[in-house]
């Protein structure tokens, strides 16, 4: 195997890689929640605002696309 390492603990490595970048794509989808829902109609260009789920409405602005702010 590279480097000299055994087949056994490459292995045990490689699994583990994959499971801490499974758990860390579980994390982040789950702090961030993505909407994973296609509108019918696309949004116009400067229409599509974003923000954090977990923010309440007043404290902070969201946030708007650079297309808006170039207008």
């Amino acid at each position: 195997m590279p480097a000299g390492v055994p087949t056994s603990t490459y292995l045990k490595m490689l699994t583990a890689s994959l499971l801490a970048m499974c758990a860390g794509a579980e994390v982040v989808h789950r702090y961030y929640r993505p909407e994973l829902t296609i509108p019918e109609i696309p949004p116009k260009p400067g229409e599509l605002k974003t923000e954090l789920l977990g923010l309440k409405e007043g404290k902070h602005k969201p946030q708007v696309s650079q297309q808006e702010e170039l207008k």
